[in-house]
């Protein structure tokens, strides 16, 4: 029983449908489906059990790694930002567990450990974004001291493009440097690669290699709006929603919600609608940030609080009662467009939905 209104509902075949998508854009590659972040606030075993179509999937510690091989999960997993201490090693080696390398300690361990376990390591290369990664004069040094260690690896070659979901000309630029950099430094080796993200498969086909690692994209999510290549294919997993809790007129002149921010310039019928920022929607959200009730637009206005936001519903004041449907995002609205509102990204909106909203699959 669930007594306030404020839900997500995680449609679940969008999951596997979107991962059908991501597989038209890259025929020729293998999936590491990305599930990190708790599947972008999804449930992270939800998602996996829904993407089992994958090749592997992407986590970002062994925390998450766990909870999957726990939940008898046997696909490859990686740990996207490798160890953060050498006693995980043989915890990954007993579960399993593909390693990014992107940093000279994390290096000295794999080199140092003893085992008769061929490790599986993904070498990360700094082509460009300067976050995680060898340098690209690096790379040959470092894969000569792998081949020459007692130790077995079975060694892939990966890198991160930081721009590719931006469509101005010194993003394009930019992201053409990385590719170009990456294929350099990586042609003269035959180990298995890696480059795209979610953006990338998408505006950079011809840098799929043998592994593409799609997170956003299978969500549903993460296009730009103005993008000459929108997916409509792609069906959005999350929606979430609430319901109208009060309706009342204000005079012109007056004020509503904190710090005056919003002013009537005439008499006004609003709607105070169960969520806020203690849920997870997004308290920088601008006023005239978009609110579906009943399918109909309606904005916002005034600050977002912890519990509750407000909606300006003068249009549509005889149609809309209490007890009205609210969709906040989803369907026909996207969390991109939300995200836009609020200045920030839709990976941050799905990741941060709050644990008080219950999740409702529907199959």
């Amino acid at each position: 029983m669930f007594y306030r209104p404020a839900r997500a509902y995680i449609h679940l075949p969008a999951l596997r449908h979107n991962l059908k998508i991501a597989k038209t854009f890259a025929p020729n590659s293998k999936i590491l489906a990305v599930v990190k972040a708790n599947g972008y606030g999804h449930g992270i075993c939800r998602v996996a059990q829904q993407l089992v179509g994958a090749d592997g999937f992407g986590v970002a510690s062994m925390d998450e790694a766990l909870q999957l091989r726990q939940k008898g999960f046997l696909h490859r997993i990686l740990l996207l930002e490798g160890l953060f201490s050498e006693v995980e090693l043989p915890l990954a080696i007993q579960n399993r567990l593909d390693i990014v390398v992107h940093s000279e300690h994390q290096l000295q361990w794999l080199l140092a450990y003893q085992t008769r376990t061929i490790m599986t390591i993904w070498l990360k290369i700094d082509t460009g974004m300067h976050r995680l990664g060898f340098s690209v004069d690096q790379v040959p040094s470092v894969i000569q001291r792998l081949e020459q260690n007692l130790n077995s690896f079975q060694v892939h070659l990966m890198s991160h493009l930081a721009s590719a979901d931006e469509q101005n000309s010194t993003a394009i630029e930019f992201t053409q440097k990385q590719i170009n950099a990456f294929r350099q430094v990586t042609e003269k080796f035959s180990f298995s690669k890696s480059l795209n993200n979610s953006a990338g498969l998408q505006a950079y086909e011809s840098s799929n290699y043998d592994w593409v690692r799609p997170g956003i994209l299978l969500y549903g999510a993460g296009q730009p709006l103005d993008s000459p290549n929108t997916l409509t294919q792609l069906k959005p997993v999350m929606r979430l929603e609430s319901e109208v809790i009060a309706i009342k007129w204000v005079n012109a002149g007056e004020f509503v919600g904190y710090g005056n921010d919003w002013q009537a310039t005439e008499e006004t019928c609003i709607a105070i609608i169960a969520i806020g920022y203690g849920d997870g929607y997004p308290r920088h959200a601008k006023t005239g940030t978009p609110v579906l009730i009943h399918g109909k637009r309606v904005p916002l206005i005034g600050r977002v609080s912890m519990d509750m936001i407000t909606v300006d519903i003068t249009k549509y004041s005889r149609e809309i009662q209490i007890g009205s449907l609210v969709t906040l995002w989803g369907g026909a609205l996207s969390v991109d467009e939300i995200a836009k509102h609020a200045n920030t990204i839709s990976y941050e909106l799905l990741c941060g939905i709050t644990s008080r909203v219950p999740m409702i699959e529907i199959q």
